[in-house]
């Protein structure tokens, strides 16, 4: 029996697709932070914490974490909106939003970005979840409206291919996230001017959000464009999110306390890119008695209000609960009419969006797992003033302040060439 050549290579693209996808999820979420693009560029953050279990929490002056936690800091924009196109668009872009919000805020920033250096029109991307198959609208999670209408004049934005277009194959190309002017001159746009119709695959080979040096002032306020005013959830969603944190905060005025927002996963915990490195000089993430300790050793009251991004309690908590008994998960604090939706596995994307609300809006955010959701946090909270992010780290000092994220003390993060 003849074998058609053509099902061969379609045999071999779609094996290659897999691979790369794979290779995708791997690097994106554990790289080895002893690695050049590890889990971050802030990984030197996580390192490993000496703590007395014993510490007594009324021995310890809170004055550091109250202090801090009013500290609220005005900003304002430092770009403005990119000119409009004269030209017409001349040819499009496609791409998928995959892996979580936090890289689906990326993803449409380098994809928007390219759309603006190409003159392109930009297609409404899919999104994709981790499970085979899972698929969904973007108008299904994101307001389109928001959208469309934050890039109006500086991309052109469509839902559809036309027909003539979606018959064809379009040029597939691999796009570093944060991808620099060079990249697309050098490779987009030799194969955008020889196929005018691009579909990205947006790859991580490193999460570090830190600012870098640029020469285009219209790339520069296309990104913050992107990354800060396009991507919103939908209505219905964003008021399952303020709902939460409206709960939250009720429960943290009735004991006079605030709310802190602790990104921790036990179900991470055993990954590889949570385990120490270099002898114990690094760490991917902190388990619940290294985030207890660290707790302990600030001051933090017995009052506070925590927030996890657990979706399920689980008995490693337990002695978190005892000592901090207003601690909470997403099932603890969801409406109950909303569990069916966001709790089930998968839709594991719509949990990590409420996660990445919350975060973004309690008195205080505590990453205990380095990479991309810990950086787009530090983003949301730079834009709106919200800087009280404390990093675990070694060390004896009760004060709150020597533990401020270093993208926050050193204004080392993206977010502070967009606002000032």
């Amino acid at each position: 029996m003849a074998v058609d050549p053509r099902q061969v290579v379609a045999g071999f693209l779609t094996l290659s697709m897999f691979v790369m996808l794979g290779n995708m999820i791997k690097h994106d979420h554990f790289s080895s932070p002893g690695n050049e693009l590890g889990l971050e560029a802030t990984a030197a953050e996580f390192n490993t914490m000496k703590l007395d279990d014993n510490a007594e929490m009324d021995n310890i002056n809170t004055g550091g974490v109250e202090n801090l936690m009013d500290a609220d800091e005005e900003v304002k924009p430092c770009w403005v909106k990119p000119s409009p196109k004269t030209q017409p668009a001349n040819g499009f872009v496609t791409f998928s939003l995959t892996m979580g919000p936090e890289y689906h805020i990326s993803q449409i920033t380098d994809a928007v970005v390219v759309a603006r250096y190409l003159g392109a029109t930009l297609v409404l991307p899919d999104i994709r979840g981790t499970e085979l198959g899972n698929k969904r609208k973007f108008q299904d999670m994101y307001s389109v409206d928001k959208f469309v209408r934050s890039l109006d004049g500086v991309v052109e934005v469509v839902e559809e291919l036309p027909d003539e277009v979606s018959a064809k194959k379009p040029a597939l190309i691999r796009v570093p996230n944060r991808v620099t002017q060079s990249f697309i001159t050098d490779t987009i746009q030799p194969m955008f001017q020889t196929n005018n119709y691009l579909r990205l695959a947006i790859i991580f080979p490193s999460v570090s959000l830190r600012p870098r040096e640029t020469n285009n002032k219209d790339l520069d306020a296309t990104a913050c464009l992107a990354m800060f005013t396009g991507l919103e959830l939908k209505h219905e969603y964003s008021e399952v999110a303020r709902k939460m944190s409206d709960k939250l905060k009720e429960i943290s005025k009735k004991s006079d306390g605030k709310v802190l927002a602790i990104d921790l996963r036990t179900d991470l915990l055993e990954k590889k890119g949570c385990k120490t490195t270099r002898g114990a000089r690094r760490k991917g993430c902190y388990n619940t008695d290294e985030v207890l300790g660290f707790l302990r050793t600030v001051g933090f009251s017995a009052n506070t209000t925590i927030y996890l991004t657990e979706t399920w309690w689980h008995k490693d908590l337990d002695d978190l609960k005892e000592e901090f008994p207003n601690t909470y998960t997403k099932d603890d604090i969801i409406p109950s009419e909303n569990k069916g939706e966001f709790l089930k596995s998968s839709n594991a994307d719509l949990a990590r969006a409420l996660d990445l609300e919350i975060c973004s809006q309690s008195d205080v955010f505590v990453p205990a797992i380095a990479g991309l959701f810990y950086g787009h946090v530090t983003g949301k909270r730079i834009a709106s003033g919200r800087t009280q992010i404390l990093v675990p780290q070694s060390s004896s000092s009760s004060q709150a302040s020597d533990y401020i994220s270093t993208y926050i003390s050193s204004k080392n993060h993206l977010a502070y060439k967009c606002y000032c």
